[in-house]
């Protein structure tokens, strides 16, 4: 992380050498050698952009981009020739813009906490807060990566092929009975997937509640599609109900292939490529809508390594071309 002492340093000497003075240039010369003049027009104390440029570690380019967006503006344009200024006061507005980009805020977070109509203090809590939670999901995420890494790194030792994992994923062929459910279907875009889970399974627990409902299973996704077409994945989010109710439907997995995994929904892609590839050795073909079952609540585990999900593809055996032509005759 960048170390910003040196530019409140350099606030706190600006505000020594400016008392009294009014229309002038003053000299500073600052621990690294830096040599700027703190501008003085019409009884403010002004910047040239290359001056708030420099003590803020930022490029010019980048300050004509913020005040493009509204982030920053320059607290004074020269409508003879356009040179931009920047007032003292505005330093720590960009310092504090710098330290956001640090804590991975993106430029549209950082000017919604400052059009806040919250208090600065409290809309800063709030998104550090939730910058925070952002943040150790991610440090999760890069933990069982690089675990994965280090279980790849030692199959190759071993001599055996990175996808050698693939082996360990176990099929069962079961019968799965009815259920009834409660859901809500809509195409949903790659990128909007994690916020729909949130919201639609936010909406069914609502329902459930108001209709005095009772959960018969772990909430699951049925995906009805088998590939994104321009308005999304054909996406089914459900939760089995005891009751049949109106607003509920008749699901009849019937025979599926079943993986229990234990882990990231990283793997589930590897799941999907193992059951398909069992169900073409095996004879058999693809019968209803794959789902995904949540047997743990992911907002509730302290790691991806405690997620259990169970993997379901409907089948059904696959009849030859042979004999479907005698069937016909």
């Amino acid at each position: 992380m960048k170390d910003y002492t040196l530019s409140s340093m350099y606030l706190a000497k600006l505000e020594v050498y400016g008392i009294g003075y009014r229309t002038l240039k003053v000299p500073l010369t600052f621990p690294l050698g830096e040599s700027l003049y703190w501008n003085w027009k019409e009884g403010s104390y002004l910047l040239t952009i290359g001056e708030f440029s420099t003590i803020c570690k930022v490029s010019t380019k980048t300050l004509r981009y913020y005040a493009e967006i509204g982030l920053i503006l320059p607290d004074e344009i020269n409508p003879e020739n356009g040179y931009r200024y920047y007032s003292i006061n505005q330093l720590e507005k960009m310092l504090l813009i710098n330290r956001l980009k640090e804590y991975c805020f993106s430029l549209e977070e950082i000017k919604s906490i400052f059009e806040s109509e919250e208090r600065m203090e409290e809309a800063l809590f709030t998104a550090l807060n939730k910058k925070k939670k952002e943040i150790a999901v991610k440090i999760r995420k890069f933990e069982d990566t690089l675990h994965q890494i280090d279980s790849d790194i030692l199959n190759l030792r071993k001599g055996k092929s990175i996808m050698s994992y693939m082996e360990s994923i176990d099929v069962q062929l079961v019968e799965i009975p009815r259920m009834y459910l409660l859901s809500i279907r809509k195409n949903v875009l790659e990128n909007e997937f994690s916020e729909e889970y949130g919201t639609c399974f936010g909406k069914l627990f609502r329902k459930m509640e108001e209709k005095k409902l009772t959960a018969a299973a772990p909430p699951m996704v049925l995906f009805h599609g088998d590939a994104y077409t321009p308005f999304g994945l054909d996406t089914e989010f459900a939760i089995p109900i005891k009751e049949y109710a109106t607003g509920t439907r008749d699901f009849c997995p019937g025979l599926c292939l079943k993986t229990v995994v234990q882990g990231s929904y990283l793997q589930l892609s590897s799941v999907y490529a193992k059951q398909i590839e069992w169900a073409e050795r095996e004879g058999y073909e693809n019968s209803n809508a794959l789902y995904e079952v949540y047997v743990t609540d992911p907002t509730k585990v302290s790691k991806e390594s405690e997620l259990v999900t169970e993997v379901c593809y409907p089948v059904k055996k696959r009849v030859s071309k042979d004999r479907s032509d005698k069937q016909i005759l």
